[in-house]
């Protein structure tokens, strides 16, 4: 379903140990809104639906709700430490199009709920 790079995994692991908190998992999500139509989510959660899909990468727990699945489907998450302009990356094939902050896309066939953006 969807691709995390060693990189991001172990930033996402290193991130996950400074909660201290046992149980929590990775969340990635997509809802409507965004300049695009439709905006991504990552979180860290702890309260995992059993319709949910579960994704383990080099035991990195990644949880993605049903709704978000079909608009995830082929993405790659990576991450790149290069200081101000370093962080998350998100690569989604199902994207025709994407804001200019990377944060929000629009994929075929549905027009989500674009909002203004404040780039």
């Amino acid at each position: 379903m969807i691709k995390i790079s060693e990189e991001a995994t172990g930033k996402i692991k290193e991130m996950l140990e400074a909660e201290e908190t046992p149980d929590l998992f990775l969340r990635v999500g997509v809802k409507e809104g965004g300049c695009s139509g439709f905006s991504y989510g990552m979180g860290f959660d702890n309260d995992q639906k059993e319709e949910d899909t579960v994704l383990d990468f080099s035991g990195l727990k990644v949880v993605v709700d049903p709704e978000s699945a079909k608009y995830l489907y082929g993405v790659e998450i990576d991450y790149k430490d290069a200081g101000m302009g370093g962080g998350f990356t998100i690569d989604n094939p199902n994207a025709v199009a994407s804001c200019g902050c990377g944060a929000s896309f629009k994929v075929k066939g549905e027009e989500g709920k674009a909002e203004k953006c404040d780039d």
